[in-house]
């Protein structure tokens, strides 16, 4: 069973207060979900003070550390040499975070040690899927 990596960051979350907020999150990447990439936000964040989890393309965060990715539910762009911003929408709202890129750089460049980049598994073999689901009574 491939490990699971938890890295502690720092977020700093975009208002328009006069100081940002910091919080701690952890950054998650479970090797037997190869394509995505999670970031867990504390529950004091949470209306109901529960954990927030924000699952994304692992592609999405590396393309997002070079220049501005995703559209939707997730957006993710370098703000300047040393920062990256995340965008994250949901009916309830939109959230902005700030990262510094360096943590965020190590823990996918650990994430393709866990799994290297192309060899992501596919478990589900479409053709026998289909098949099976096509030839029930």
């Amino acid at each position: 069973m491939p490990p699971v990596l938890e890295q502690s960051a720092t977020a700093r979350l975009i208002t328009d207060a006069p100081h940002p907020r910091t919080v701690s999150v952890t950054l998650r990447y479970d090797g037997t979900d190869p394509l995505a990439m999670r970031i867990v936000f504390p529950p004091e964040l949470s209306a109901d003070r529960g954990e927030v989890i924000w699952a994304f393309a692992r592609d999405l965060l590396e393309s997002g550390l070079r220049l501005p990715s995703g559209y939707g539910d997730v957006q993710v762009w370098p703000c300047g040499r040393a920062q990256t911003v995340l965008e994250f929408h949901s009916p309830d709202g939109v959230a902005m975070v700030q990262f510094d890129s360096a943590p965020l750089r190590r823990f996918l460049r650990n994430s393709y040690a866990v799994v290297p980049a192309g060899e992501e598994r596919h478990d589900i073999e479409v053709e026998t899927e289909l098949s099976k689901l096509l030839h029930r009574s």
